[in-house]
Protein backbone atom coordinates (compact mmCIF):
# COMPACT_ATOMS: atom_id res chain seq x y z
CA UNK A 1 0.00 0.00 0.00
CA UNK A 2 2.67 2.71 1.15
CA UNK A 3 4.97 1.85 -2.67
CA UNK A 4 1.33 2.13 -4.43
CA UNK A 5 0.44 5.54 -2.67
CA UNK A 6 4.96 6.58 -3.18
CA UNK A 7 4.56 5.61 -7.12
CA UNK A 8 1.25 7.76 -7.57
CA UNK A 9 3.27 11.07 -5.68
CA UNK A 10 6.15 10.29 -7.76
CA UNK A 11 4.09 10.00 -10.99
CA UNK A 12 2.10 13.29 -10.17
CA UNK A 13 5.71 15.02 -9.74
CA UNK A 14 7.42 13.87 -12.79
CA UNK A 15 4.28 14.19 -15.21
CA UNK A 16 4.93 17.86 -15.52
CA UNK A 17 8.71 17.40 -15.96
CA UNK A 18 7.58 15.23 -18.88
CA UNK A 19 6.35 17.19 -20.76
CA UNK A 20 9.24 19.05 -21.56
CA UNK A 21 11.45 16.05 -22.13
CA UNK A 22 13.65 16.57 -25.31
CA UNK A 23 13.80 20.20 -25.12
CA UNK A 24 17.35 20.22 -25.33
CA UNK A 25 17.45 18.31 -28.42
CA UNK A 26 14.47 20.66 -30.24
CA UNK A 27 16.47 23.98 -29.01
CA UNK A 28 19.50 22.68 -30.97
CA UNK A 29 17.98 21.49 -34.15
CA UNK A 30 15.51 25.06 -34.53
CA UNK A 31 19.33 26.91 -33.48
CA UNK A 32 20.73 24.50 -36.85
CA UNK A 33 18.02 25.58 -39.05
CA UNK A 34 17.90 29.07 -38.31
CA UNK A 35 21.84 28.98 -38.23
CA UNK A 36 22.00 31.64 -41.45
CA UNK A 37 18.40 32.87 -41.06
CA UNK A 38 18.44 34.67 -37.88
CA UNK A 39 21.94 36.03 -37.98
CA UNK A 40 21.14 38.02 -41.38
CA UNK A 41 17.83 39.54 -39.53
CA UNK A 42 19.69 40.40 -36.73
CA UNK A 43 21.81 42.08 -38.62
CA UNK A 44 19.55 44.15 -40.71
CA UNK A 45 18.26 45.44 -37.44
CA UNK A 46 21.50 46.44 -35.50
CA UNK A 47 22.90 47.77 -38.76
CA UNK A 48 19.97 49.79 -39.60
CA UNK A 49 19.89 50.70 -36.26
CA UNK A 50 23.45 51.69 -36.00
CA UNK A 51 23.37 53.22 -39.63
CA UNK A 52 20.79 56.41 -38.79
CA UNK A 53 22.45 57.00 -35.98
CA UNK A 54 25.63 57.23 -37.64
CA UNK A 55 24.00 59.01 -40.71
CA UNK A 56 22.43 61.61 -38.41
CA UNK A 57 24.44 62.73 -35.15
CA UNK A 58 26.38 64.57 -37.69
CA UNK A 59 23.19 66.45 -39.09
CA UNK A 60 22.54 68.24 -35.00
CA UNK A 61 25.71 68.76 -33.50
CA UNK A 62 24.51 71.21 -31.55
CA UNK A 63 21.47 71.24 -28.99
CA UNK A 64 19.51 74.23 -30.48
CA UNK A 65 19.22 72.14 -34.36
CA UNK A 66 17.96 69.38 -31.87
CA UNK A 67 15.05 71.09 -30.12
CA UNK A 68 14.13 72.82 -33.84
CA UNK A 69 13.81 69.57 -35.68
CA UNK A 70 11.89 67.86 -32.22
CA UNK A 71 9.55 71.08 -32.40
CA UNK A 72 8.67 69.92 -36.45
CA UNK A 73 8.28 66.22 -35.34
CA UNK A 74 6.32 66.70 -32.51
CA UNK A 75 4.20 69.64 -33.74
CA UNK A 76 3.13 67.10 -36.96
CA UNK A 77 0.27 64.62 -35.91
CA UNK A 78 1.18 62.80 -39.10
CA UNK A 79 5.30 62.57 -37.46
CA UNK A 80 3.70 61.62 -34.46
CA UNK A 81 1.26 58.77 -35.20
CA UNK A 82 3.74 57.32 -37.98
CA UNK A 83 6.81 57.36 -35.41
CA UNK A 84 6.32 58.45 -32.85
CA UNK A 85 7.04 61.56 -30.41
CA UNK A 86 10.62 62.58 -29.31
CA UNK A 87 10.39 62.93 -25.75
CA UNK A 88 13.64 64.70 -25.26
CA UNK A 89 14.18 67.39 -27.88
CA UNK A 90 17.83 67.67 -26.30
CA UNK A 91 18.51 64.07 -26.66
CA UNK A 92 20.66 62.96 -29.53
CA UNK A 93 19.74 59.47 -29.21
CA UNK A 94 16.24 60.28 -29.48
CA UNK A 95 16.44 62.78 -32.16
CA UNK A 96 18.56 60.43 -34.30
CA UNK A 97 16.54 57.02 -33.70
CA UNK A 98 13.32 58.21 -33.72
CA UNK A 99 11.69 57.04 -36.95
CA UNK A 100 13.66 53.61 -35.33
CA UNK A 101 11.84 53.48 -32.13
CA UNK A 102 7.86 52.31 -32.38
CA UNK A 103 8.91 51.20 -36.09
CA UNK A 104 11.82 49.45 -35.17
CA UNK A 105 9.77 48.15 -31.85
CA UNK A 106 6.71 46.88 -34.50
CA UNK A 107 9.46 45.18 -36.76
CA UNK A 108 11.23 43.51 -34.36
CA UNK A 109 7.57 42.11 -33.04
CA UNK A 110 7.03 40.93 -36.61
CA UNK A 111 10.26 39.17 -36.30
CA UNK A 112 9.22 36.99 -33.22
CA UNK A 113 5.80 35.93 -34.72
CA UNK A 114 7.23 34.73 -37.75
CA UNK A 115 10.31 32.82 -35.35
CA UNK A 116 7.37 31.57 -33.49
CA UNK A 117 5.28 30.14 -36.02
CA UNK A 118 7.88 28.74 -38.52
CA UNK A 119 9.15 26.15 -35.24
CA UNK A 120 5.43 25.79 -33.57
CA UNK A 121 2.47 25.86 -36.46
CA UNK A 122 4.71 25.10 -39.47
CA UNK A 123 6.40 22.33 -37.87
CA UNK A 124 2.99 20.74 -37.26
CA UNK A 125 1.53 21.47 -40.55
CA UNK A 126 4.10 19.58 -42.42
CA UNK A 127 4.02 16.65 -39.83
CA UNK A 128 7.27 16.80 -38.57
CA UNK A 129 5.84 17.24 -34.85
CA UNK A 130 4.00 14.34 -35.18
CA UNK A 131 7.21 12.49 -36.25
CA UNK A 132 9.30 13.47 -33.52
CA UNK A 133 6.02 13.23 -31.12
CA UNK A 134 6.54 9.19 -31.89
CA UNK A 135 10.10 9.74 -29.72
CA UNK A 136 10.94 10.67 -26.47
CA UNK A 137 9.69 13.96 -26.49
CA UNK A 138 7.40 16.47 -24.24
CA UNK A 139 4.06 17.13 -25.09
CA UNK A 140 5.28 21.17 -23.88
CA UNK A 141 9.09 20.10 -25.29
CA UNK A 142 8.42 22.05 -29.50
CA UNK A 143 6.67 25.34 -28.08
CA UNK A 144 9.79 25.05 -25.06
CA UNK A 145 12.22 24.93 -27.83
CA UNK A 146 10.51 27.90 -29.42
CA UNK A 147 10.21 30.17 -27.00
CA UNK A 148 14.14 29.68 -25.95
CA UNK A 149 15.17 30.04 -29.61
CA UNK A 150 12.79 33.19 -30.02
CA UNK A 151 13.44 34.91 -26.76
CA UNK A 152 17.41 34.49 -26.79
CA UNK A 153 17.15 35.76 -29.84
CA UNK A 154 15.62 38.73 -29.37
CA UNK A 155 18.18 39.39 -25.97
CA UNK A 156 20.73 39.15 -28.36
CA UNK A 157 19.64 41.50 -31.17
CA UNK A 158 19.23 43.91 -28.23
CA UNK A 159 23.31 43.50 -26.69
CA UNK A 160 24.05 43.96 -30.40
CA UNK A 161 22.35 46.99 -31.03
CA UNK A 162 23.28 48.55 -27.99
CA UNK A 163 26.55 47.76 -28.94
CA UNK A 164 26.20 49.11 -32.50
CA UNK A 165 24.73 52.48 -31.23
CA UNK A 166 27.51 52.55 -28.69
CA UNK A 167 29.87 52.20 -31.86
CA UNK A 168 28.06 55.07 -34.06
CA UNK A 169 28.77 57.88 -30.98
CA UNK A 170 25.94 57.67 -28.72
CA UNK A 171 26.16 57.16 -24.60
CA UNK A 172 26.09 53.58 -23.22
CA UNK A 173 23.38 53.83 -20.92
CA UNK A 174 20.90 55.38 -23.66
CA UNK A 175 21.94 52.41 -26.06
CA UNK A 176 21.53 49.63 -23.78
CA UNK A 177 17.87 51.23 -23.12
CA UNK A 178 16.93 51.49 -26.58
CA UNK A 179 17.96 47.64 -27.36
CA UNK A 180 15.65 46.92 -24.26
CA UNK A 181 12.84 49.10 -25.67
CA UNK A 182 12.89 47.00 -29.06
CA UNK A 183 13.09 43.56 -26.52
CA UNK A 184 10.44 44.62 -24.71
CA UNK A 185 7.85 44.49 -28.03
CA UNK A 186 9.30 41.55 -29.04
CA UNK A 187 9.22 39.40 -26.18
CA UNK A 188 5.51 40.48 -25.67
CA UNK A 189 4.38 39.22 -29.08
CA UNK A 190 6.50 35.82 -28.87
CA UNK A 191 4.00 35.39 -26.26
CA UNK A 192 1.44 36.91 -28.05
CA UNK A 193 2.24 34.19 -31.21
CA UNK A 194 2.74 31.23 -28.86
CA UNK A 195 -1.08 31.34 -28.17
CA UNK A 196 -2.03 32.07 -32.13
CA UNK A 197 -0.16 29.63 -32.36
CA UNK A 198 -2.67 27.48 -30.82
CA UNK A 199 -5.68 29.08 -31.82
CA UNK A 200 -4.83 29.00 -35.19
CA UNK A 201 -4.78 25.62 -37.56
CA UNK A 202 -2.39 26.49 -40.34
CA UNK A 203 1.24 28.44 -40.24
CA UNK A 204 -0.36 31.37 -41.82
CA UNK A 205 -3.18 31.49 -39.56
CA UNK A 206 -1.05 32.25 -37.20
CA UNK A 207 0.93 34.79 -38.69
CA UNK A 208 -2.21 36.38 -39.61
CA UNK A 209 -3.87 36.69 -36.09
CA UNK A 210 -0.67 37.35 -34.24
CA UNK A 211 0.05 40.19 -37.07
CA UNK A 212 -3.21 41.52 -36.70
CA UNK A 213 -2.64 42.35 -32.99
CA UNK A 214 0.55 43.76 -33.93
CA UNK A 215 -1.34 45.97 -36.32
CA UNK A 216 -3.69 47.04 -33.58
CA UNK A 217 -1.05 47.81 -31.39
CA UNK A 218 0.54 49.72 -33.62
CA UNK A 219 -2.83 52.03 -34.35
CA UNK A 220 -3.55 52.27 -30.87
CA UNK A 221 0.09 53.50 -30.22
CA UNK A 222 -0.62 56.03 -33.63
CA UNK A 223 -3.73 57.45 -31.92
CA UNK A 224 -2.18 58.31 -28.36
CA UNK A 225 0.85 59.84 -30.14
CA UNK A 226 -0.85 61.48 -33.03
CA UNK A 227 -3.99 62.74 -30.57
CA UNK A 228 -4.07 66.70 -30.04
CA UNK A 229 -2.51 68.06 -27.49
CA UNK A 230 -1.36 64.50 -26.38
CA UNK A 231 -5.17 64.27 -24.25
CA UNK A 232 -4.54 60.53 -25.60
CA UNK A 233 -1.51 59.79 -24.69
CA UNK A 234 -2.23 57.13 -21.94
CA UNK A 235 -3.58 54.53 -24.38
CA UNK A 236 0.01 54.35 -25.29
CA UNK A 237 0.20 51.36 -22.05
CA UNK A 238 -2.37 49.36 -23.94
CA UNK A 239 -0.17 48.76 -26.74
CA UNK A 240 3.23 46.67 -26.52
CA UNK A 241 4.77 48.69 -29.14
CA UNK A 242 4.02 51.92 -26.89
CA UNK A 243 5.56 49.75 -24.25
CA UNK A 244 9.01 50.39 -26.03
CA UNK A 245 8.86 54.34 -26.11
CA UNK A 246 7.43 54.34 -22.72
CA UNK A 247 11.10 52.44 -21.63
CA UNK A 248 12.61 56.46 -22.71
CA UNK A 249 15.77 55.64 -24.27
CA UNK A 250 18.18 58.21 -24.34
CA UNK A 251 16.28 59.62 -21.78
CA UNK A 252 15.09 59.08 -18.24
CA UNK A 253 14.74 55.27 -18.82
CA UNK A 254 12.03 53.20 -17.25
CA UNK A 255 13.42 50.09 -16.12
CA UNK A 256 10.49 48.75 -14.61
CA UNK A 257 8.37 48.06 -17.94
CA UNK A 258 10.70 45.69 -19.31
CA UNK A 259 9.69 44.00 -16.10
CA UNK A 260 5.98 44.61 -17.04
CA UNK A 261 6.92 43.43 -20.89
CA UNK A 262 8.55 39.74 -19.51
CA UNK A 263 5.39 39.62 -17.06
CA UNK A 264 3.34 40.01 -20.08
CA UNK A 265 4.96 37.56 -21.93
CA UNK A 266 5.25 34.90 -19.12
CA UNK A 267 1.28 35.26 -18.72
CA UNK A 268 0.75 34.83 -22.35
CA UNK A 269 3.20 31.85 -22.11
CA UNK A 270 1.33 29.88 -19.39
CA UNK A 271 -2.18 30.60 -21.66
CA UNK A 272 -0.46 28.38 -24.56
CA UNK A 273 0.97 26.15 -22.48
CA UNK A 274 -2.62 25.71 -20.60
CA UNK A 275 -3.72 25.40 -24.69
CA UNK A 276 -1.72 23.13 -25.88
CA UNK A 277 -3.04 20.06 -23.63
CA UNK A 278 -6.92 21.28 -25.01
CA UNK A 279 -6.40 20.55 -28.54
CA UNK A 280 -5.55 17.71 -30.66
CA UNK A 281 -1.84 17.76 -32.56
CA UNK A 282 -1.93 19.42 -35.89
CA UNK A 283 -5.44 20.95 -34.64
CA UNK A 284 -6.54 24.54 -33.40
CA UNK A 285 -8.74 25.80 -31.07
CA UNK A 286 -10.83 27.67 -34.02
CA UNK A 287 -13.00 25.36 -35.77
CA UNK A 288 -11.89 25.10 -39.68
CA UNK A 289 -14.36 26.40 -41.50
CA UNK A 290 -16.49 23.96 -44.32
CA UNK A 291 -16.00 24.62 -48.09
CA UNK A 292 -18.47 24.69 -50.38
CA UNK A 293 -19.87 21.53 -52.05
CA UNK A 294 -18.95 22.85 -55.63
CA UNK A 295 -15.61 24.31 -56.46
CA UNK A 296 -16.35 28.09 -58.24
CA UNK A 297 -15.01 28.47 -61.79
CA UNK A 298 -12.37 30.21 -60.92
CA UNK A 299 -10.12 27.35 -59.26
CA UNK A 300 -10.46 25.03 -62.16
CA UNK A 301 -7.33 26.44 -63.39
CA UNK A 302 -3.74 27.30 -61.65
CA UNK A 303 -4.13 31.13 -61.50
CA UNK A 304 -7.24 31.04 -59.19
CA UNK A 305 -5.74 28.58 -57.41
CA UNK A 306 -2.62 30.77 -56.76
CA UNK A 307 -5.08 33.60 -56.30
CA UNK A 308 -7.03 32.25 -53.78
CA UNK A 309 -3.95 30.84 -51.77
CA UNK A 310 -2.69 34.48 -51.97
CA UNK A 311 -5.74 37.16 -51.21
CA UNK A 312 -5.38 37.22 -48.01
CA UNK A 313 -1.79 38.08 -47.81
CA UNK A 314 -2.11 40.60 -50.40
CA UNK A 315 -4.98 42.23 -48.71
CA UNK A 316 -3.07 42.86 -45.47
CA UNK A 317 -0.18 44.37 -47.46
CA UNK A 318 -2.64 46.19 -49.08
CA UNK A 319 -4.02 47.86 -45.74
CA UNK A 320 -0.58 48.28 -44.31
CA UNK A 321 0.23 50.16 -47.87
CA UNK A 322 -2.76 52.52 -48.15
CA UNK A 323 -2.06 53.37 -44.13
CA UNK A 324 1.31 54.57 -44.05
CA UNK A 325 0.88 56.27 -47.33
CA UNK A 326 -1.68 58.58 -46.62
CA UNK A 327 0.54 60.07 -44.20
CA UNK A 328 3.31 60.68 -46.29
CA UNK A 329 1.62 64.03 -47.40
CA UNK A 330 2.00 65.30 -44.12
CA UNK A 331 5.68 64.50 -44.47
CA UNK A 332 6.20 65.97 -47.06
CA UNK A 333 4.97 69.35 -46.84
CA UNK A 334 6.52 69.88 -43.49
CA UNK A 335 10.05 68.57 -44.46
CA UNK A 336 11.75 72.10 -44.82
CA UNK A 337 11.41 72.37 -40.49
CA UNK A 338 14.37 69.09 -40.75
CA UNK A 339 16.82 71.42 -42.68
CA UNK A 340 19.04 73.81 -40.13
CA UNK A 341 20.51 76.89 -41.41
CA UNK A 342 23.75 75.55 -42.00
CA UNK A 343 22.08 72.75 -44.93
CA UNK A 344 19.94 75.04 -46.17
CA UNK A 345 22.18 76.89 -48.87
CA UNK A 346 22.96 73.33 -49.79
CA UNK A 347 19.13 72.30 -50.79
CA UNK A 348 18.69 76.19 -52.46
CA UNK A 349 21.19 74.87 -54.75
CA UNK A 350 19.25 71.68 -55.54
CA UNK A 351 15.58 73.90 -56.19
CA UNK A 352 14.85 75.07 -52.66
CA UNK A 353 11.79 73.56 -50.84
CA UNK A 354 10.60 72.00 -54.38
CA UNK A 355 13.89 70.22 -54.76
CA UNK A 356 14.34 69.27 -50.87
CA UNK A 357 10.61 67.90 -51.53
CA UNK A 358 11.31 65.30 -54.45
CA UNK A 359 14.69 64.06 -52.73
CA UNK A 360 12.15 63.48 -49.79
CA UNK A 361 9.53 61.62 -52.06
CA UNK A 362 12.56 59.74 -54.50
CA UNK A 363 13.98 58.51 -50.86
CA UNK A 364 10.98 57.42 -49.46
CA UNK A 365 10.10 55.37 -52.81
CA UNK A 366 13.13 53.94 -52.97
CA UNK A 367 12.76 52.19 -49.45
CA UNK A 368 8.76 51.29 -50.55
CA UNK A 369 9.92 49.26 -53.62
CA UNK A 370 12.20 47.50 -51.25
CA UNK A 371 9.65 46.67 -48.76
CA UNK A 372 7.32 45.79 -51.88
CA UNK A 373 10.02 43.42 -53.17
CA UNK A 374 9.90 41.65 -50.08
CA UNK A 375 6.03 41.24 -50.87
CA UNK A 376 7.16 39.55 -54.17
CA UNK A 377 9.87 36.90 -52.35
CA UNK A 378 7.57 35.83 -49.61
CA UNK A 379 4.37 34.76 -52.22
CA UNK A 380 6.58 33.82 -54.84
CA UNK A 381 8.69 31.26 -51.94
CA UNK A 382 5.19 29.85 -51.72
CA UNK A 383 6.29 28.26 -54.79
CA UNK A 384 8.85 25.92 -52.89
CA UNK A 385 6.48 25.70 -49.81
CA UNK A 386 3.81 24.07 -51.86
CA UNK A 387 6.47 21.05 -52.94
CA UNK A 388 8.43 20.79 -50.08
CA UNK A 389 4.78 20.28 -48.58
CA UNK A 390 4.38 17.67 -50.23
CA UNK A 391 1.56 19.34 -52.25
CA UNK A 392 2.77 20.35 -55.94
CA UNK A 393 3.33 16.31 -56.51
CA UNK A 394 -0.56 15.62 -56.23
CA UNK A 395 -1.37 18.70 -58.36
CA UNK A 396 1.21 18.05 -61.26
CA UNK A 397 0.20 14.52 -61.46
CA UNK A 398 -2.64 16.04 -63.43
CA UNK A 399 -2.71 17.95 -66.53
CA UNK A 400 -1.37 20.83 -65.00
CA UNK A 401 2.01 21.53 -66.14
CA UNK A 402 4.97 23.03 -64.32
CA UNK A 403 5.54 25.85 -66.50
CA UNK A 404 1.46 26.75 -65.71
CA UNK A 405 2.19 26.34 -62.15
CA UNK A 406 5.34 28.35 -61.61
CA UNK A 407 4.22 30.87 -63.73
CA UNK A 408 0.64 31.46 -61.73
CA UNK A 409 3.04 31.57 -58.61
CA UNK A 410 4.82 34.36 -60.61
CA UNK A 411 2.18 36.09 -61.79
CA UNK A 412 0.54 36.34 -58.60
CA UNK A 413 4.10 37.72 -57.38
CA UNK A 414 4.50 40.00 -59.88
CA UNK A 415 0.85 41.44 -59.78
CA UNK A 416 0.36 41.42 -56.13
CA UNK A 417 3.54 43.97 -56.52
CA UNK A 418 1.73 46.01 -59.08
CA UNK A 419 -1.24 46.09 -57.40
CA UNK A 420 0.56 47.50 -53.69
CA UNK A 421 2.31 50.20 -56.50
CA UNK A 422 -1.14 51.30 -57.59
CA UNK A 423 -2.45 51.36 -53.93
CA UNK A 424 0.34 52.96 -52.26
CA UNK A 425 0.70 55.50 -55.40
CA UNK A 426 -3.00 56.44 -55.48
CA UNK A 427 -3.13 57.25 -51.59
CA UNK A 428 0.62 59.06 -51.41
CA UNK A 429 -0.54 61.21 -54.09
CA UNK A 430 -4.35 61.78 -52.77
CA UNK A 431 -2.26 62.63 -49.08
CA UNK A 432 0.57 64.63 -50.64
CA UNK A 433 -1.52 67.04 -53.21
CA UNK A 434 -4.23 67.59 -50.64
CA UNK A 435 -1.46 68.21 -48.01
CA UNK A 436 0.31 70.73 -50.41
CA UNK A 437 -1.98 71.97 -52.40
CA UNK A 438 -0.22 70.73 -55.35
CA UNK A 439 -1.82 68.46 -57.93
CA UNK A 440 1.71 67.81 -59.55
CA UNK A 441 2.12 65.65 -57.15
CA UNK A 442 -0.32 62.79 -59.02
CA UNK A 443 1.88 62.93 -61.88
CA UNK A 444 5.54 62.82 -59.42
CA UNK A 445 3.92 59.58 -57.47
CA UNK A 446 2.76 58.69 -60.01
CA UNK A 447 6.57 58.25 -61.72
CA UNK A 448 7.93 57.53 -58.66
CA UNK A 449 5.79 54.06 -58.15
CA UNK A 450 6.12 52.93 -61.89
CA UNK A 451 10.05 53.10 -62.13
CA UNK A 452 10.41 50.72 -58.91
CA UNK A 453 8.67 47.62 -60.54
CA UNK A 454 11.82 46.75 -63.06
CA UNK A 455 14.30 46.38 -59.56
CA UNK A 456 11.30 44.13 -58.01
CA UNK A 457 10.99 41.94 -60.99
CA UNK A 458 14.36 41.21 -60.83
CA UNK A 459 14.70 39.91 -57.40
CA UNK A 460 12.11 38.45 -58.23
CA UNK A 461 13.46 36.46 -60.96
CA UNK A 462 16.68 35.69 -59.44
CA UNK A 463 13.80 33.64 -56.12
CA UNK A 464 12.38 31.80 -58.98
CA UNK A 465 15.86 30.62 -60.68
CA UNK A 466 16.44 29.77 -56.90
CA UNK A 467 13.84 27.67 -56.36
CA UNK A 468 14.69 25.72 -60.00
CA UNK A 469 18.25 25.20 -59.24
CA UNK A 470 18.13 24.79 -55.43
CA UNK A 471 15.16 24.12 -54.08
CA UNK A 472 16.57 23.07 -50.16
CA UNK A 473 18.79 26.44 -50.23
CA UNK A 474 15.93 28.91 -51.86
CA UNK A 475 14.50 30.27 -49.24
CA UNK A 476 17.74 30.83 -47.11
CA UNK A 477 19.03 32.58 -50.75
CA UNK A 478 16.04 34.48 -51.56
CA UNK A 479 15.69 36.53 -48.15
CA UNK A 480 19.71 36.73 -48.04
CA UNK A 481 19.47 38.63 -51.85
CA UNK A 482 17.06 40.81 -50.32
CA UNK A 483 19.03 41.34 -46.82
CA UNK A 484 22.41 42.41 -49.14
CA UNK A 485 20.73 44.64 -51.75
CA UNK A 486 19.07 45.90 -48.70
CA UNK A 487 22.12 46.91 -46.61
CA UNK A 488 23.83 47.84 -49.83
CA UNK A 489 20.90 50.46 -50.40
CA UNK A 490 20.98 51.92 -46.56
CA UNK A 491 24.14 51.11 -45.37
CA UNK A 492 26.59 50.86 -48.18
CA UNK A 493 26.96 55.00 -48.87
CA UNK A 494 28.09 55.24 -45.46
CA UNK A 495 30.52 53.07 -44.95
CA UNK A 496 31.56 54.48 -48.54
CA UNK A 497 31.69 51.03 -50.47
CA UNK A 498 33.03 50.94 -53.88
CA UNK A 499 30.85 52.05 -56.83
CA UNK A 500 30.76 48.06 -58.08
CA UNK A 501 29.66 46.76 -55.16
CA UNK A 502 26.61 49.34 -54.92
CA UNK A 503 25.81 48.68 -58.29
CA UNK A 504 25.27 45.04 -57.27
CA UNK A 505 21.98 45.68 -56.11
CA UNK A 506 19.19 46.07 -58.80
CA UNK A 507 18.02 48.68 -56.69
CA UNK A 508 20.63 50.72 -57.32
CA UNK A 509 19.77 51.41 -61.33
CA UNK A 510 16.38 52.08 -60.06
CA UNK A 511 16.29 55.78 -60.96
CA UNK A 512 15.35 58.44 -58.51
CA UNK A 513 12.23 59.99 -59.45
CA UNK A 514 10.99 62.75 -58.55
CA UNK A 515 14.21 65.01 -59.37
CA UNK A 516 16.27 62.97 -61.58
CA UNK A 517 16.04 62.19 -65.41
CA UNK A 518 14.36 58.61 -66.10
CA UNK A 519 16.91 56.85 -68.38
CA UNK A 520 14.79 54.09 -70.58
CA UNK A 521 18.02 52.91 -71.35
CA UNK A 522 18.46 51.91 -67.46
CA UNK A 523 15.11 50.65 -66.48
CA UNK A 524 15.22 48.55 -70.04
CA UNK A 525 18.75 47.06 -68.64
CA UNK A 526 16.56 45.89 -65.42
CA UNK A 527 13.71 44.78 -67.52
CA UNK A 528 16.03 42.83 -69.82
CA UNK A 529 17.52 41.11 -66.67
CA UNK A 530 14.39 40.15 -65.33
CA UNK A 531 13.08 38.47 -68.22
CA UNK A 532 16.11 36.35 -69.12
CA UNK A 533 16.30 35.44 -65.13
CA UNK A 534 12.47 34.70 -65.25
CA UNK A 535 12.90 32.61 -68.51
CA UNK A 536 16.10 30.75 -66.69
CA UNK A 537 13.85 29.69 -64.19
CA UNK A 538 11.04 28.30 -65.65
CA UNK A 539 12.88 26.20 -67.90
CA UNK A 540 14.99 24.68 -64.75
CA UNK A 541 11.87 24.15 -62.58
CA UNK A 542 10.50 22.67 -65.72
CA UNK A 543 13.08 20.08 -66.18
CA UNK A 544 14.40 19.24 -62.08
CA UNK A 545 12.61 16.35 -60.08
CA UNK A 546 10.53 17.49 -57.12
CA UNK A 547 12.40 17.67 -54.02
CA UNK A 548 10.84 17.11 -50.25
Amino acid sequence: MATTTLTRRTATVAAPVARFTGTGHLVRLALRRDRVLVPIWLGVFVMSAAGSAGATVGLYPTEASRVSVAATINGNPSFAALYGPILDPTSMGQVSLFKMSAMGAALVGLLAVFLVARHTRAEEETGRTELLGAGVVGRWAPLSAALIVVAGALVVLALLTAAGLVGAGLDAVGSLSFGLSWLVTGLAFTGIAAVAAQVASTSRGTKGLAAGVLGLAYLVRAVADGSPNGDLVGLRWLSPVGWSQEVHAFSNPRWMVVGLAVVFAAAMVALAYALVDRRDLGAGLLPDRAGTATAPRNLSGPFGLVARLNRGFLVGWALGAALLSMVMGGLVANIGGFVDENSRPFFEALGGQQGLEDAFMAAEWSLIGVFFAAFAVATLLRLRGEESAGRAEGLLASPLTRWGWASAHLTAALGGAVALLVVAGVFGAFSTARATGDDAWWGKVAGAAGVQFPAIAVLAGLTLVAIAFIPRWAVGVSWGLFTAFFLLGEIGPLLELPTWMLDLSPFAHTPKVPGEVVSAAQLGGLVAVAVALVAIGLVGYRRRDLEA
